[in-house]
C-alpha cells in the first residue's frame, strides 16, 4: 500500500513537474505566473502528506541526518544579499543534497516518508540556483529553512 502511494506520489511529481516547466514557457513575459511557480514552491503541502511511526519519529540513517545539519549550518554561515550569494548557496545545498540521496540507505515507510520531506527540499534549491530576483530568492531561503528545521519533527 505504502509503495503504490510512494509511486504515485513520483508519477505525479513528474506530471507536474512537466506542466510548469510548459507554463514557465508559455507565460515567461507574466509577472503573475512567475509569482504562482513561487508560491507553489513555498507550498507546505507536503506537510500534511508526511506521517509519523505511530506517533515517533522515524529512524533515519546517520548520513542523512549529517546532511539535513551540515545545509542548516550552510544557510546559517552563508551570506545572501546578491543573487550570486542565494546562487552560491543553492549550489552548495545542492552539493550536500545530492550526498544525502546517494548515501540513503533507509527502506520502507521511514524511506517513503523522507522522500515526502525530501522532495519539496529538491524543488526549493532547484528554484533557488534559477531566480533572479532578491525578493523571491529571499523567501525560498526561508522556506528551505522551515523545510530543513522541520527534518528534527518527523526523524531522529
Amino acid at each position: 500500500m505504502k509503495k503504490s502511494v510512494f509511486i504515485i506520489l513520483i508519477i505525479t511529481t513528474v506530471v507536474a513537474s512537466c506542466k510548469n516547466t510548459e507554463k514557465k514557457e508559455k507565460n515567461s513575459n507574466s509577472e503573475e505566473p512567475v509569482q504562482a511557480q513561487v508560491d507553489a514552491i513555498l507550498s507546505t503541502q507536503w506537510m500534511n502528506d508526511i506521517q509519523l511511526n505511530d506517533g515517533s519519529k522515524w529512524e533515519a540513517n546517520i548520513e542523512t541526518t549529517e546532511g539535513v545539519i551540515k545545509m542548516q549550518k550552510l544557510i546559517k554561515t552563508q551570506t545572501t544579499t546578491t543573487i550570486e550569494d542565494f546562487h552560491f548557496l543553492a549550489n552548495n545545498l545542492n552539493e550536500v543534497k545530492n550526498k544525502v540521496v546517494k548515501e540513503c540507505t533507509m527502506k520502507g515507510a521511514s524511506h517513503d516518508n523522507l522522500h515526502i520531506w525530501l522532495y519539496p527540499l529538491i524543488e526549493k534549491v532547484t528554484a533557488l540556483t534559477e531566480t533572479n530576483d532578491i525578493s523571491d530568492a529571499s523567501k525560498i531561503k526561508q522556506s528551505i529553512v522551515e523545510n530543513l528545521n522541520a527534518y528534527s519533527d518527523y526523524f531522529e
